[in-house]
């Protein structure tokens, strides 16, 4: 356990990764609420001391405490994390308008971007709950290995240096190690976009395009991130890093992604409805993919891994003519648009 200058935490969203979060700041002794939206399973996780819905298996600390009552969860929070399924997260934060305090600064962990919008988790949350500080948290970590204590690095991306150094220092422990960074922007592109990249990685699984293809795949992939992150401001060394790269790799290539799962499933001959029908979870890729490509993008960069993964989700266009034509584009070179 470390020492921290945080004394109690509020965790909004009781998913596997909102779980595994408020479990790591119990564990480095900061009484921590995890909210649920569901009363119901907020008794079920007081009653097993676990979240079996979500993260079975793993048991809570005893200063993890759960609830949902926004007002109580909240009374006291010097640190709040938001954890929500992007598409889920307006109408959730809406609850939390009278509940946390005017300015206190936020951390949003969701990946992904609002699909009627595009709006980002951070833009959101400004959106409805006041103008404030918010600290991005993102990078490889898929909940099943974080909660049970295997290594992973994430970065905490805020332009305050300062709080950024808080909410490193409220999670770093001896397996979870934070770097700060001050592009918050494109540490959450990042987080959104490597979904839709890794929906098309597992519809190289599902067709058995093998080992090179897939590498290629997720090479291009982010430079096409990075090229859109640029245009909307964001720095291009951001993804090439952990919120980046590092993300993109393990989403792509992880049994633990439910992005790639998808485009694994699409690539075996599953038509989008029959996956989500069988998901118990949420993948954010799907409905990014489509945020992408709708009317408030003002789709002025070329993304043609993005929009192959779009045709074949929402055109019920053939994976394999996917590929087809992604591989008879017209030639160019390797970084066009990225750099100078």
């Amino acid at each position: 356990m470390v020492e921290t200058q945080v004394r109690r935490a509020l965790v909004i969203g009781d998913g596997s990764w909102g779980t595994t979060l408020a479990i790591l700041l119990a564990r480095n002794g900061i009484e921590t609420t995890l909210w649920s939206a569901f009363q119901d399973q907020a008794l079920a996780m007081q009653s097993s001391r676990s979240n079996e819905a979500f993260l079975p298996g793993i048991g809570f600390p005893e200063n993890l405490h759960v609830s949902a009552d926004p007002f109580p969860a909240a009374e006291g929070a010097e640190l709040v994390v938001s954890v929500v399924p992007t598409q889920y997260l307006r109408p959730v934060a809406m609850r939390f308008e009278d509940a946390l305090p005017g300015r206190m600064p936020l951390v949003t962990a969701s990946k992904g971007l609002e699909m009627e919008t595009f709006r980002s988790p951070s833009q959101i949350l400004r959106e409805v709950l006041g103008e404030r500080t918010v600290c991005v948290l993102t990078g490889p970590s898929h909940a099943e290995e974080v909660a049970t204590g295997k290594p992973a690095s994430v970065v905490a991306a805020c332009k305050d240096q300062k709080f950024a150094e808080l909410v490193q220092d409220a999670f770093s422990s001896d397996a979870f190690r934070v770097y700060t960074h001050t592009d918050a922007l494109g540490a959450e592109l990042g987080a959104a976009l490597k979904n839709v990249i890794a929906i098309a990685a597992g519809i190289c699984d599902g067709l058995e395009l093998g080992d090179n293809a897939k590498s290629a795949l997720l090479t291009r992939g982010v430079v096409e991130i990075a090229r859109f992150g640029k245009s909307r401001g964001a720095d291009v060394e951001t993804f090439f890093g952990l919120a980046g790269l590092g993300d993109l790799a393990t989403t792509c290539f992880s049994r633990h992604s439910r992005n790639r799962g998808v485009g694994e499933a699409i690539g075996r001959g599953k038509t989008l409805q029959q996956v989500l029908e069988e998901m118990k979870m949420v993948a954010e890729g799907v409905w990014t993919t489509k945020a992408l490509f709708g009317p408030e993008t003002e789709a002025s960069v070329e993304m043609p891994i993005a929009a192959q993964v779009h045709a074949v989700l929402f055109e019920n266009k053939d994976p394999r003519e996917a590929v087809t034509d992604l591989m008879r584009r017209e030639p160019s070179a390797e970084m066009d648009g990225l750099f100078g």
